[in-house]
């Protein structure tokens, strides 16, 4: 047991809950900053108030705090991208954290001596079947320059001496949203299909073994720099389907949905479900990070239990 303060950013996203009931479990003290000022369900969370687009924040929320997990941001698939809509997620991302390096350098005698941050395998872009790793090059288009700009701000915490880790987050899978729920919703009427070619690379990660990495990241001082949130072995977006398919016992009989339908109905958006964004996780595993699901089939298998 501990009694370190973490200070969580996002902690009332799907992520953001998950790991606040570990991180209690672990006898972690934790302070949520929001953008109300409620007190949060469980009374061993202290909540502070932010607003990113006023730059105000409760100085109170960084006393005592000894590492800050940086998870907020705008949903990239929740609404259309318009430049407005553009300027929110690359902001909802860039602007919190710096307004937390703000405070931190502004406070005299702080404990924070660590940042962990979210980042996102967006940062590659569509790359086919290439194999990327954490020293693979940035890709194109909005979700590339999103990531950078994002993975950009964090890093500013280096100059105030903070040990930084940053992680590339592929595509989470939980029952309770995201695109798992997205992608077996039609699949439970029976109306499942792959989407575009299905030949696109997937690289998943069950949630467990994301709030497990998040945990290990806290827990091992010596870890630092840049590494990808994702499992062993990803899949193509054909193969995801099939395999939630038959753990929920539908036929898939559907033609894949053509690209040029999911482009005019999402737009420019349509870029998060018709990339192919082929993941390794060697690096973490090398650092003696174990996955409690490192097979697709398992994964689902304790999703859908």
């Amino acid at each position: 047991m501990t009694n370190k303060t973490v200070l969580v950013t996002g902690g009332t996203g799907l992520i953001g809950k998950h790991l606040c009931r570990q991180l209690l479990d672990m006898g972690y003290r934790i302070h949520l900053l929001s953008r109300q000022a409620k007190p949060a369900a469980d009374p061993r969370i202290k909540t502070f108030r932010w607003d990113i687009g006023q730059k105000s924040i409760d100085h109170a929320c960084i006393a005592d705090v000894d590492t800050v997990i940086h998870l907020a941001g705008e949903g990239i698939v929740d609404k259309r991208w318009s430049p407005q809509r553009k300027k929110d997620i690359i902001d909802s991302r860039t602007e919190s954290i710096r307004l937390i390096y703000e405070l931190i350098k502004n406070t005299p005698n702080t404990t924070v001596k660590n940042i962990i941050s979210a980042a996102a395998i967006g940062f590659y872009a569509d790359r086919g079947d290439e194999m990327l790793t954490e020293e693979s090059t940035a890709g194109n288009g909005f979700l590339a320059e999103s990531c950078i700009a994002w993975e950009k701000a964090v890093d500013e915490g280096e100059s105030l001496g903070l040990r930084i880790v940053k992680f590339r987050t592929g595509i989470v899978l939980d029952t309770e949203g995201g695109a798992l729920a997205e992608i077996a919703r039609p699949v439970k009427f029976g109306l499942g299909a792959a989407l575009g070619s299905g030949k696109q690379w997937v690289s998943w990660i069950h949630w467990k073994d994301v709030v497990k990495m998040y945990l290990f990241a806290l827990e091992n001082c010596n870890l630092k720099g840049t590494f990808n949130m994702v499992g062993p072995h990803p899949v193509t977006n054909l193969e995801l389907t099939k395999a939630i398919a038959r753990q929920l016992k539908k036929p898939l009989w559907l033609p894949a949905v053509p690209g040029f339908v999911l482009s005019l109905a999402m737009g420019e958006m349509s870029a998060a479900v018709l990339g192919s964004t082929r993941v390794t996780a060697q690096k973490i595993q090398e650092t003696g990070f174990e996955f409690d699901f490192p097979e697709l089939e398992l994964a689902l298998k304790d999703l859908y239990a």
